[in-house]
This record gives C-alpha cells, structure tokens and sequence, in this order.
C-alpha cells in the first residue's frame, strides 16, 4: 500500500513554512523530519507514524487509540502508530502532527 497522499498533504499543511522542515520517504511512507529527525509520516500501511517521548508511548498508547509501534514483532518505545479513521478531523490530526513536530524540535539536530 503506497501512502495517503491526502494524509500527507494535510500533515505539510499544518507544519507550515519551517526552515528545519524536510521530507524523505521512510517505512514505505512519505516522512516529516525536523531539524533531522523523524517527527510523523504518513504511512504506507496507512495513517500516520508519529514521533514521541518514549516516556510517553505506554500512556498515550493506553489512552488514544493509537498503538506502540512494532518492528519485527518487538514494541519500539517513542513510536506510535495512529489509524487513519482517528485523524480524520482536523483537530485530531492537528494534535499528533504537534506532538510529533515537538518531540523532534527537542531533539539535536541532525546535520
């Protein structure tokens, strides 16, 4: 499955004009990096793949209805998976993309 270039049109629109923005396909999917790093992608498995506090990942996946990220059939903490029926407002996109986008900004850039 190729990625929702829909999806992806809408995560480029709400992270706007950044001069530490790039895109690269990553995972099957089209990748938003921030300073280097991976903040979200649309992904081809379809919806998004998104970028955070490892920290966090248990508590968000527990209370959202995405998932923690699995490679190779083992969990990897900082990555969450989000069905595209649950960013289907632009609200709810609006969140992730802003979480992902954080997380990557605090993170060193990359060059």
């Amino acid at each position: 499955m190729a990625y929702d270039e829909e999806l992806a049109a809408r995560v480029r629109a709400l992270i706007g004009d950044r001069p530490d923005l790039s895109e690269k396909t990553m995972f099957g999917g089209l990748a938003f990096l921030v300073g280097g790093n991976m903040a979200i992608a649309a992904s081809g498995q379809g919806g998004l793949l998104v970028r955070v506090d490892p920290a966090e990942s248990d508590e968000l996946a527990a209370t959202t209805g995405a998932g923690v990220m699995e490679m190779r059939g083992k969990a990897i903490a900082g990555w969450l998976r989000v069905q595209a029926a649950d960013v289907e407002s632009d609200a709810a996109l609006a969140s992730w993309v802003e979480r992902g986008v954080v997380y990557a900004g605090s993170l060193p850039a990359k060059s």
